[in-house]
C-alpha cells in the first residue's frame, strides 16, 4: 500500500462526476505487480488481490463487486478509508511490530544473538530484560502489566520461549521474536500461507503466523497451529482508536475470533442525532462544556473509537477500557489531542496523531450540557 502511494498509483480519481479519494485502477495495479516482480503473470496477480479482498484489506469503492476484476474498476485499501476492521488479534500483532521496530532501531539493543544449550537463537532476549526495557521506555506502567503484554505477544505467536516450553515470565528465561518484521516479504507468500512447506521455508514470516495455545494446567504448550486468517498491518503503535466491528461486542473482550466481520458492518452509522458544526460548538453561550481527559493506554490501546470530521466525535467507548475510566463518553467532540487543536481535522488524521503520540494521552473534549 505504501509503495503504491509513493508510485502515485493510489490517488484521487474522478468517475461519473464523482471523486473517489485514495483509490487505484485494478488493471493498472495488475500491470504494476508484474512490472515490479510481485506476480509472474496476470492470473497470479488477480489471485493475490482476491486474497486481499477476502481478508478485508481492499474493496471496491462502492462495494458493488465482491471479487477482484482485472479491469478499469476502482478499488481502495480499507486503511485509506477507515473501514479496516481491527480485531484484538490484529491489535496485538501491531503492538508487537511497533515494539520490534523500536528495539532494533536503538543502540545496544536487548535483542541479540544468544546461545543456550549450544544452540544460537536470533532476535533473543531475557524475559526480565524485556520487562525492564518496557518500563524504562514508558510502554507499560509496572512489571505486572509488562508480563501481561509479554504473554499476549507469546500467545499470538509473535515471541516464544526458545525451546517452546514456557509461557512468558519475569525471569532470566530466554525468549526470541519469532517473526522478523524487517524481512522483505513477497506477496506470493500469501498464496501458500497455510502450507507446511511455506511454513518450513519462511518460518519468520507474518504471512505464516502461528498462534500458540497455552495449556491452562502448566507452562507447556499443547500444540503449535497455523492461523487460518492473514494478518497484514501497517507499523503503528496502538490502534484501538480506529477499531469498531459493528457487532454486539466491538472491543473483543471475549475470546478473539479470527474471522473478520462482514463488509456492511465495517462503517457503522454515526451515534450523533444530528450533525454539529465547529461554529455551533464554539459560539458564545453554546450548550457545551470542555473537559480534559488523561488516558493511559493499556497493552492494546486506549479503548475508544473516533469518527467523523470537522469536528470529530467519539463513536464508541469500551466500558472496561482506559478511556471509560478517564470519563470519556460517546457523542463527545474532540477539541485537542496532546495540546494540538484538532476541530478542523478528519478522524484519520486525528487517529494518526494519537497512535504516533505518547502512551499517556491528554485529550480535550466538548460535551453537551444535559
Amino acid at each position: 500500500r505504501l509503495r503504491l502511494h509513493d508510485g502515485k498509483l493510489i490517488k484521487d480519481r474522478r468517475f461519473h462526476l464523482r471523486t473517489y479519494p485514495n483509490c487505484f485502477v485494478a488493471k493498472e495495479l495488475t500491470d504494476w505487480l508484474i512490472d515490479h516482480k510481485e506476480a509472474p503473470d496476470r492470473e497470479t496477480g488477480i489471485r493475490l488481490m482476491q486474497k486481499l479482498m477476502d481478508h478485508y484489506i481492499i474493496h471496491h469503492v462502492c462495494d458493488e463487486h465482491s471479487d477482484y476484476k482485472d479491469a478499469k474498476l476502482l478499488y481502495r485499501f480499507r486503511k485509506d478509508d477507515g473501514t479496516f476492521p481491527l480485531s484484538k488479534d490484529v491489535k496485538v500483532f501491531m503492538r508487537g511490530q511497533s515494539l520490534y521496530e523500536k528495539l532494533v532501531s536503538v543502540e545496544d539493543s536487548i535483542l541479540k544473538v544468544r546461545e543456550e544449550n549450544s544452540v544460537k537463537y536470533q532476535r533473543a532476549f531475557l524475559g526480565s530484560e524485556m520487562i525492564d526495557w518496557l518500563i524504562q521506555e514508558g510502554e507499560v506502567e509496572n512489571r505486572q502489566e509488562a508480563v501481561e503484554l509479554g504473554r499476549a505477544l507469546l500467545e499470538h505467536g509473535i515471541i516464544q520461549h526458545v525451546s517452546n516450553r514456557h509461557h512468558f515470565f519475569d525471569s532470566d528465561i530466554l525468549y526470541q521474536f519469532w517473526i522478523n518484521f524487517r524481512r522483505r516479504r513477497r506477496l506470493t507468500e500469501l498464496l501458500n500461507e497455510n502450507s507446511s512447506r511455506a511454513l518450513a521455508e519462511s518460518p519468520d514470516s507474518p504471512f505464516c503466523l502461528r498462534k500458540l495455545n497455552p495449556d491452562p494446567g502448566n507452562t507447556s504448550f499443547l500444540s503449535v497451529q497455523t492461523n487460518k486468517e492473514i494478518k497484514i498491518v501497517s507499523a503503528v503503535r496502538r490502534s484501538s482508536i480506529t477499531s469498531l466491528s459493528g457487532n454486539s461486542n466491538p472491543y473483543f473482550s471475549a475470546p478473539p475470533t479470527l474471522v473478520f466481520p462482514p463488509v456492511a458492518e465495517c462503517n457503522p452509522k454515526s451515534v450523533l442525532k444530528r450533525p454539529v458544526t465547529n461554529e455551533e460548538l464554539l459560539s458564545p453561550g453554546a450548550p457545551y462544556v470542555k473537559k480534559t481527559l488523561t488516558i493511559v493506554g493499556d497493552a492494546v490501546g486506549w479503548g475508544f473509537v473516533v469518527r467523523g470530521g470537522r469536528p470529530c466525535h467519539i463513536q464508541a467507548v469500551d466500558p472496561g477500557g482506559p478511556a471509560a475510566a478517564a470519563g470519556m463518553k460517546v457523542c463527545q467532540f474532540v477539541f485537542s489531542v496532546n495540546g494540538v487543536y484538532v476541530l478542523h481535522l478528519d478522524y484519520q488524521t486525528i487517529s494518526s496523531l494519537i497512535m504516533t503520540g505518547p502512551r499517556t494521552l491528554v485529550m480535550e473534549v466538548m460535551e453537551a450540557i444535559e
